[in-house]
């Protein structure tokens, strides 16, 4: 019994002293956090987890992660302090910031600060093979499930649609339902957004070959005519066992952002930890090889953290002045 309390007392007393390494004497940090992520079946579920238990761990407070709707969820609870960590793209962060994206309602949603650039998310055009649709166009007047209604691919795709002069019945619902309603046939295409590879369209061409379905050259013009924020994509071959050659697509950067209010030695530790921690995180998904540092510059109108700009510029990545947003 006495070696067991001396051994509790030695871990309680490490508890506590990795702890204040994290903590600062007399900081106001909260007692948890909660990290909006988006719906099971996606990246964004998998890669908060990650971020969330790699936190948890290193900041010594609990990080929980909430599945939700996605970008535009998550910049809404970020807002009203539902949460106070999110995931987005930098598109719907553009249109949350400015106030001109339609489901802000004309309400600019400026209580959000950048954090860490997480990867790019790409629009994948997909179809089972033997449903015969090799184009987009062919996307016309059938069934087409995007994802959550306010993820990435509810928020875009009706637009990219559009912009391509394609009209199509749109599903909304978790990306981990779609998979199983394409192969049952509820839809005749999807649009799987996020990052690769894709565990939902992982599992569905498991069961039946995939066909990858591109913009032409005239579409992608189309498209980024109307959606400037879009970028030309590519998923290389074999990342999926249906795809056998380069895929080329359109594509949206990710971040993490926090609330502004957040302390900022906070925002310093956590932001290192990521950066510190990246090879956990590429264990949790490939796409997490892409958060780099360097990748800050995909962020252009959004301020960062004060706690964000004093890390990055301790490690030489330059962050505008415009960007050093003070609280």
């Amino acid at each position: 019994m006495r070696l067991f309390t001396i051994a509790s007392a030695a871990l309680v007393l490490c508890g506590i002293a990795c702890l204040s390494q994290a903590q600062p004497a007399g900081n106001q940090w909260p007692k948890s956090l909660t990290l909006g992520t988006a719906s099971p079946g996606g990246v964004y579920y998998v890669y908060g987890e990650a971020v969330a238990q790699l936190l948890t761990e290193k900041l010594g407070i609990p990080v929980n992660a909430l599945p939700t709707q996605g970008p535009v969820h998550n910049v809404k609870l970020v807002d009203s302090g539902g949460a106070q960590l999110g995931l987005i793209t930098m598109g719907v962060g553009l249109q949350g910031w400015t106030g001109e994206g339609e489901w802000t309602a004309g309400k600019p949603f400026q209580n959000m600060r950048a954090l860490f650039p997480m990867y790019d998310t790409t629009f994948q055009f997909v179809a089972l093979r033997r449903s015969g649709i090799t184009t987009v166009a062919q996307f016309d007047k059938r069934s087409v499930g995007v994802g959550p209604r306010a993820g990435t691919g509810g928020t875009y795709v009706p637009a990219i649609l559009k912009a391509v002069g394609v009209t199509a019945q749109i599903g909304n619902g978790s990306f981990a339902d779609m998979g199983k309603d394409l192969l049952g046939g509820r839809y005749d295409a999807m649009v799987m957004t996020g990052g690769v590879p894709f565990p939902a369209l992982i599992e569905a061409e498991a069961q039946e070959p995939i066909t990858f379905v591109s913009l032409t050259p005239q579409e992608s013009e189309a498209v980024r005519k109307a959606l400037p924020e879009l970028t030309i994509s590519e998923i290389e071959k074999g990342t999926y066992s249906s795809l056998d050659k380069t895929y080329s697509t359109l594509g949206v950067y990710n971040f993490a952002i926090g609330r502004a209010d957040l302390p900022d030695d906070l925002v310093y530790q956590l932001v290192k930890a990521v950066f510190d921690n990246q090879a956990r995180l590429i264990k949790a998904h490939a796409t997490a090889k892409e958060t780099l540092a360097k990748n800050v510059v995909k962020n252009t109108f959004m301020p960062f953290h004060p706690g964000a700009v004093r890390y990055y510029r301790e490690v030489g990545v330059a962050i505008p002045d415009t960007l050093a947003s003070a609280k």
